[in-house]
Parts: structure tokens; C-alpha cells; sequence
């Protein structure tokens, strides 16, 4: 205790030295520049390793505090460090207050010179940050920073250092098997959810599943890189948008030049990956993606919706062709204070290829909830169950559903029961 004390103690004296050069006539992003610039290179190398362990006694804290996410930094931070723990965001009091300009100097101490000059241009930047502890262990963070009224806020999220074992999601064998390299060699599988649903986690289980059972290569194309595995059964290899690779899309593309078998996308954020991940599973490759949607009937409408109108149709046929699964998750509070994945997956069926090509998205759901034979259900359907198995109260299984009308009806009983 008293060594962290003391750690506090001598980066705030450091601190304070140095955020003094900063200028009063100085503002936004001239402020940050001089900071980099002018400011850091003056830094002894002694004080910014004090600056970096600083940073490490928070993120120890956090770990301890079993938090999945850290925030620092901006306006909005209130000079606090603030943590979010089973979904709820706090403050930590006992890890200190800080002026904007000392947090400024923290982030920017984290960043290569060619990092701040990108945060600089695009006001946001997202990297990884290793935190490697005294007993050897490296703790992984997908990081992001970003401008808050003219000062850098951090955002660092935890990565696990483990993965959680696929059987333990329960996924019904019908998909188990649309998931796994040793029974389809071909399609596009899409992971979805809101930030902070888990899908990364989701996929980092089925990249080892598979990493585990079959011989194969796995490229894996992610900004950050997040969970790094090591090779068993398939060689894995890692590529860091902006780092390894320029783009989303140029990495999926020279990724069909590196004899993969499986290519997991980290995120298919704009019309031009769409196309290129479209384009690559079409070629007869096994593709994983995420989208932020919350729904497998959304997530259709999210791809269509994305190209051009003149694409529609095309990406309609394709997409109906190509698509396997899509597995929709929450990550939803539970009645031990924690969270329990809620999901919804769809499984390509002929009826809902026909639905797809025929623009006929809005019958899919009522073909998700009878599709049991599939490994099908909805949202609602996976919510009733983990209310059934009182993992979930019934107000959090509502206000978590997507189509209310339909929770109402699945739970007539149990809301009549309560509103009386």
C-alpha cells in the first residue's frame, strides 16, 4: 500500500513539473501538439517510466475491482478515474484526481510518435496496450483515445488473458457444426451486438474451438488486435489494422493470397468490407465478422442497407447464398449482481434464403422462432429461458427484449401475474 502511495505521490510531483511549461495562450489540439512536441521529449526517461506505472497501478486496481473497462482523462471525467464493473460505470476515489493537462500527459506518454501525430489528424485513435505484471503474466487492453472538449480522454477495455471454452456458451450442435472448420469449409458467420456485448470474446472461443480440433490457417485482421493465440492444430497469424495491414478491407483481400482456410474480420464497419468480406466467402473461404446490431433480422437490413441502391439486389443473392449463422448476443444483468449472455441465432435455412432474395426480411423472425430443428430462437425465446432458470428477473428480461410485443405474449402469464 505504501509503494502505490508512493507511486501517486512522485507522478504527481512529475506531473505538476512538467504540465507548467505548458503555455496559458495555448488551446486544443495546439496544446496537445506542444505537449508531444515540446513537452515529452524533455521527459527523463526515469519519469516516464513513473508516468507508465502510474498508469499500471490503475489498471491493477481495476483488475481487482473486476472492472471490464477504465475511463480517464477530458472534461467529462470530472478529474476522476471511473471504472465499469458488471455494467455499471463509478468513479474510484481511492486512485486520485487529476487535471485535465496531467492526464493529457499520461495518454500521450503511452503513444509512439507516429501514434500522436494520428491522434492528432483524426482526433481518435484506437491501439493495444500489454501491461506485463511482476509474476510474468501479460495483461492485454484494447485501447482508445479520443478528444473531449480540447483534452485526450482514454478509454481501456480488459482483454481476457483466457478463453472462455466454447461447449460453455451451449450452442446447439446444429450450429456447433456450421462454426466448426471440420464440417463446413465455406461462409460468412456473423457475430453482432452492441459495444460491450462480448462478441469479441464470442469469437476468440470459436477461433480456438477450431485452433484446438483442426488443421488449418486462421487469419485473423482486427483493430486492435485483441486476445493474441498461440498456434496448435492451425497456424494463426494476427494482423492489426494500421499496423500489419491499412485497412479493414485491403486486409481481407490480401488475406486470399495467404492460403487461410478461416478469416475472422474484426469488424465490418463500412460498405467497402462488406463487399470485400461478401466477396471472399463467395470464393469458397470460412469468414467471421462482427456487426453492431441487435437483432439477425437487423443485421440483414444493415448489410443491404449499406451499399448503394443499385447494389441491393446483388448483395441480396449473394448474401443469401454465402450467409451460415448469425448469432445476436446481450450481455444482460443477472440476479447475482453479474451479467448472463443472452442470444439469438439464426441458421440459413431454405426459407429464409428464400425470404432473403425475395426482400422479404420481415417473415425471417417468425422463421427464427419456429426453427428449432435448426438450432434456431429469437431474442425473446433465450430471454424466457434464462428467466425460467432464474438467472434473470422478469423486468430485465422485458426491457432487454427487441420485439416487446412478443416478449409480452411469451410471458403473458408472469406479466399479468405482476401488474396484479
Amino acid at each position: 500500500m505504501a509503494l502505490e502511495v508512493n507511486i501517486i505521490r512522485v507522478a504527481k510531483e512529475i506531473l505538476k513539473t512538467h504540465i507548467a511549461k505548458i503555455p496559458a495562450s495555448l488551446h486544443g489540439v495546439d496544446k496537445q501538439v506542444f505537449l508531444g512536441n515540446e513537452v515529452l521529449p524533455t521527459l527523463p526517461e526515469k519519469h516516464k517510466i513513473v508516468l507508465q506505472k502510474l498508469l499500471n497501478h490503475f489498471l491493477m486496481n481495476m483488475r481487482e475491482s473486476q472492472a471490464s473497462d477504465i475511463d480517464l482523462g477530458g472534461w467529462g471525467s470530472q478529474q476522476k478515474i471511473w471504472v465499469r464493473v458488471h455494467g455499471r460505470k463509478k468513479p474510484l476515489p481511492e486512485l486520485g484526481e487529476y487535471l485535465t493537462e496531467e492526464t493529457d500527459l499520461i495518454v500521450q506518454n503511452l503513444l509512439t510518435q507516429g501514434q500522436r501525430f494520428a491522434l492528432y489528424d483524426r482526433r481518435a485513435l484506437d491501439f493495444s496496450y500489454t501491461l506485463k505484471s511482476k509474476n510474468g503474466d501479460n495483461f492485454r487492453y484494447r485501447a482508445s483515445a479520443y478528444f473531449d472538449l480540447e483534452s485526450i480522454s482514454l478509454n481501456l477495455r480488459a482483454i481476457n488473458n483466457h478463453i472462455i471454452p466454447f461447449r460453455s456458451y451451449g450452442f446447439p450442435p446444429q450450429v456447433a457444426r456450421v462454426l466448426s472448420l471440420a464440417h463446413t469449409h465455406e461462409g460468412l458467420i456473423l457475430v453482432t451486438g452492441i459495444t460491450g456485448s462480448g462478441k469479441s470474446t464470442t469469437l476468440d472461443a470459436i477461433v480456438d474451438m477450431n485452433n484446438r480440433n483442426v488443421d488449418g490457417h486462421i487469419v485473423i485482421i482486427a483493430s486492435p488486435v485483441e486476445f493474441i493465440h498461440r498456434s496448435k492444430r492451425c497456424i494463426v497469424k494476427h494482423r492489426e489494422v494500421g499496423i500489419d495491414t491499412l485497412s479493414f478491407k485491403r486486409g481481407t483481400i490480401e488475406a486470399l493470397r495467404q492460403d487461410p482456410d478461416i478469416i475472422i474480420i474484426g469488424e465490418m464497419r463500412d460498405p467497402e468490407t462488406i463487399l470485400a468480406a461478401l466477396e471472399v466467402a463467395d470464393s469458397g473461404h470460412k469468414v467471421f465478422s462482427t456487426l453492431h446490431t441487435s437483432s439477425a433480422v437487423e443485421s440483414l437490413d444493415r448489410i443491404i442497407g449499406e451499399v448503394p441502391p443499385v447494389e441491393h439486389d446483388r448483395v441480396r443473392y449473394r448474401l443469401a447464398d454465402i450467409l451460415r449463422c448469425v448469432i445476436s448476443q446481450k450481455l444482460v444483468p443477472s440476479l447475482d449482481g453479474k451479467r448472463v449472455l443472452a442470444t439469438e441465432i439464426m441458421v440459413m435455412s431454405p426459407s429464409i434464403r428464400a425470404a432473403i432474395k425475395n426482400n422479404n426480411t420481415g417473415e425471417i423472425y417468425q422463421m427464427i422462432s419456429e426453427g428449432h430443428q435448426y438450432g434456431m430462437h429469437t431474442m425473446e425465446q433465450d430471454l424466457r429461458r434464462l428467466y425460467q432458470e432464474r438467472k434473470i428477473d422478469l423486468d430485465i428480461a422485458f426491457n432487454f427484449a427487441n420485439n416487446k410485443r412478443r416478449m409480452r405474449q411469451l410471458m403473458h402469464g408472469k406479466m399479468l401475474l405482476k401488474s396484479g
